[in-house]
């Protein structure tokens, strides 16, 4: 049983209220998932300046507080960007750099084997931790958080270890992640798909085999539709997935839909939920559509 919880705001100039909103829906999820959570933000309703078009955020996480970010951001602009900068939040940090993806990931894993790369992109952001939602939200400053959209999930591990590697979000390539809720049945033959095209895993978590197809679907030219009427067709089990990009959240539930979710959309926002009451306290909800999502019903929503 894991929590999964998401919002997107309509309203550009509510994004500095993302975090307030989001905060009472994520730790009442913690009752669905108490031993890891995480968070992945989006800045697509915020205008990046001229200077910021050209960079990408690289977030990093290490296992311990502490940790020396100016050491890595000063041995990085010797190494590779100048220009880079760093904004550290105790065991996470964001890394802005114009340099390539490919090179950044390769100086990052020969400069500390304990760094854990969670995302790449020029929108999104991501945090992910071991321990109870409620603490893990007061460490990184949630209620804080602005932006365009978020998804977010509580986890009770039931195939793999707790760690924040295995916590979800989980994301590939770039601006793209997923929650999910559920049980995979074939996620090793997934992974073998993905192997044999030259695709890489870094946990044995069914969700990064969910993750990673979908994605790999869409650099193949896909639309998300596209890719997840595969996803039908190629992932054996039960699930809700929570998708998102840096310009829309997307919702999918299986064939039996018995992993719980509902949807409450008013003219402001589209809020998503394991569990209703986790939306309760949002503005306006008593107005909203309320629904619950059909099987294997593709649900989009753009920023």
């Amino acid at each position: 049983m894991c929590g999964i919880v998401g919002l997107l705001l309509k309203d550009r100039s509510a994004s500095p209220t993302l975090g307030q909103l989001l905060l009472p829906m994520f730790n009442c999820m913690g009752d669905r998932g108490p031993d890891s959570a995480g968070l992945a933000v989006f800045q697509s309703a915020l205008s990046p300046s001229p200077a910021q078009r050209g960079t990408r955020r690289f977030n990093l996480y290490v296992p311990t507080s502490g940790y020396d970010w100016s050491r890595l951001v000063d041995r990085f602009r010797a190494d590779r960007d100048r220009q880079a900068s760093v904004e550290p939040l105790d065991r996470h940090s964001v890394l802005t750099s114009v340099a390539d993806p490919g090179d950044v990931k390769s100086w990052l894993a020969g400069y500390d084997a304990a760094l854990h790369l969670l995302s790449v992109g020029r929108s999104i952001d991501v945090y992910k931790d071991e321990g109870h939602p409620r603490e893990i939200a007061e460490r990184y400053h949630f209620a804080s958080l602005a932006g365009s959209h978020c998804v977010g999930h509580t986890r009770m591990a039931t195939e793999s270890a707790v760690s924040p590697a295995h916590a979800h979000p989980f994301t590939a390539g770039e601006d793209f992640c997923l929650v999910h809720n559920g049980s995979l049945s074939n996620p090793y033959m997934l992974r073998r798909k993905l192997e044999a095209q030259g695709l890489s895993f870094e946990t044995d978590n069914d969700t990064e085999a969910a993750c990673r197809f979908i994605e790999w679907r869409l650099r193949l030219g896909d639309t998300i539709h596209q890719a997840l009427e595969a996803a039908f067709a190629e992932l054996d089990g039960f699930y809700t997935l929570l998708i998102a990009t840096a310009s829309s959240m997307t919702l999918v539930r299986d064939a039996f839909a018995c992993k719980p979710a509902v949807v409450a959309e008013t003219d402001e926002y589209v809020a998503i939920s394991s569990e209703f009451r986790s939306l309760a306290h949002l503005p306006g909800v008593a107005e909203a559509n309320i629904f619950e999502p059909l099987p294997e019903e593709i649900y989009t929503w753009n920023v």
